[in-house]
Protein backbone atom coordinates (compact mmCIF):
# COMPACT_ATOMS: atom_id res chain seq x y z
CA UNK A 1 0.00 0.00 0.00
CA UNK A 2 1.45 3.37 -0.53
CA UNK A 3 1.67 5.94 2.17
CA UNK A 4 -1.42 7.79 0.00
CA UNK A 5 -4.39 6.77 -1.55
CA UNK A 6 -4.76 9.63 -3.84
CA UNK A 7 -2.25 12.35 -5.14
CA UNK A 8 -3.47 15.27 -6.62
CA UNK A 9 -1.31 17.60 -8.49
CA UNK A 10 -2.28 21.31 -8.62
CA UNK A 11 -0.41 23.29 -11.86
CA UNK A 12 0.16 26.35 -9.77
CA UNK A 13 3.45 27.43 -12.33
CA UNK A 14 3.65 31.46 -13.15
CA UNK A 15 4.99 32.28 -16.03
CA UNK A 16 5.97 36.01 -17.33
CA UNK A 17 6.89 37.21 -20.25
CA UNK A 18 5.75 34.29 -22.15
CA UNK A 19 3.02 33.77 -24.79
CA UNK A 20 2.37 30.46 -23.40
CA UNK A 21 -1.05 31.42 -20.60
CA UNK A 22 -0.29 29.76 -17.24
CA UNK A 23 -1.85 28.30 -14.84
CA UNK A 24 -1.52 30.20 -11.94
CA UNK A 25 -2.56 33.07 -13.24
CA UNK A 26 -6.22 31.03 -14.38
CA UNK A 27 -6.50 30.36 -10.59
CA UNK A 28 -4.32 27.52 -10.12
CA UNK A 29 -2.80 27.59 -6.91
CA UNK A 30 -6.24 29.65 -5.26
CA UNK A 31 -7.54 25.96 -6.10
CA UNK A 32 -5.23 23.84 -4.63
CA UNK A 33 -5.68 26.36 -1.64
CA UNK A 34 -9.43 25.87 -1.35
CA UNK A 35 -9.64 21.82 -2.52
CA UNK A 36 -6.77 21.24 0.33
CA UNK A 37 -8.92 23.12 2.85
CA UNK A 38 -12.07 21.01 2.32
CA UNK A 39 -10.05 17.61 1.91
CA UNK A 40 -8.76 18.58 5.46
CA UNK A 41 -12.05 19.79 6.97
CA UNK A 42 -13.42 16.07 5.45
CA UNK A 43 -11.10 14.19 7.20
CA UNK A 44 -9.58 12.85 3.69
CA UNK A 45 -5.95 14.06 4.69
CA UNK A 46 -2.94 12.41 6.08
CA UNK A 47 -1.32 8.75 5.66
CA UNK A 48 -3.16 6.34 3.89
CA UNK A 49 -6.13 9.56 2.29
CA UNK A 50 -5.47 12.28 0.17
CA UNK A 51 -2.43 14.84 -0.38
CA UNK A 52 -2.82 17.99 -1.93
CA UNK A 53 0.18 19.41 -3.39
CA UNK A 54 0.78 22.44 -5.79
CA UNK A 55 3.22 21.81 -8.83
CA UNK A 56 5.32 23.47 -11.39
CA UNK A 57 4.31 23.42 -14.83
CA UNK A 58 2.54 20.46 -15.76
CA UNK A 59 3.03 21.30 -19.72
CA UNK A 60 -0.51 21.14 -20.47
CA UNK A 61 -0.60 25.07 -20.24
CA UNK A 62 -3.42 25.89 -23.18
CA UNK A 63 -5.75 23.42 -21.25
CA UNK A 64 -5.38 24.87 -17.94
CA UNK A 65 -5.86 25.54 -15.17
CA UNK A 66 -5.11 21.58 -14.44
CA UNK A 67 -4.79 19.21 -12.34
CA UNK A 68 -4.19 15.35 -11.89
CA UNK A 69 -4.95 12.53 -9.59
CA UNK A 70 -2.74 9.65 -9.16
CA UNK A 71 -2.88 6.73 -8.79
CA UNK A 72 -5.60 6.93 -11.51
CA UNK A 73 -3.58 9.81 -13.67
CA UNK A 74 -6.90 11.52 -14.05
CA UNK A 75 -6.23 15.14 -15.22
CA UNK A 76 -8.73 17.68 -14.75
CA UNK A 77 -9.45 20.96 -15.56
CA UNK A 78 -12.23 23.63 -14.06
CA UNK A 79 -14.41 26.81 -14.11
CA UNK A 80 -15.29 27.73 -10.52
CA UNK A 81 -15.69 26.21 -6.88
CA UNK A 82 -18.88 24.28 -7.89
CA UNK A 83 -16.53 21.77 -10.19
CA UNK A 84 -14.03 21.85 -7.40
CA UNK A 85 -16.64 20.69 -5.51
CA UNK A 86 -17.52 18.00 -7.21
CA UNK A 87 -13.89 17.28 -8.03
CA UNK A 88 -13.36 16.42 -4.53
CA UNK A 89 -17.22 14.84 -3.54
CA UNK A 90 -16.65 12.30 -6.36
CA UNK A 91 -13.79 11.77 -7.20
CA UNK A 92 -11.72 11.89 -3.98
CA UNK A 93 -14.43 10.95 -1.94
CA UNK A 94 -16.35 7.99 -4.31
CA UNK A 95 -13.32 7.34 -6.43
CA UNK A 96 -15.50 8.26 -9.54
CA UNK A 97 -14.01 10.34 -12.09
CA UNK A 98 -15.81 13.36 -13.55
CA UNK A 99 -15.94 12.96 -16.98
CA UNK A 100 -17.47 16.25 -17.56
CA UNK A 101 -14.00 17.95 -16.52
CA UNK A 102 -11.75 15.60 -17.64
CA UNK A 103 -8.83 16.44 -20.32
Amino acid sequence: MSYYRRHMFFCTNRREGDERPCCCNRGGAEAKDYVKARAKALGLTGPGGLRVNAAGCLDRCEEGPVAVVYPEGVWYTWVDEEDLDELVDEHLVHGREVERLKL
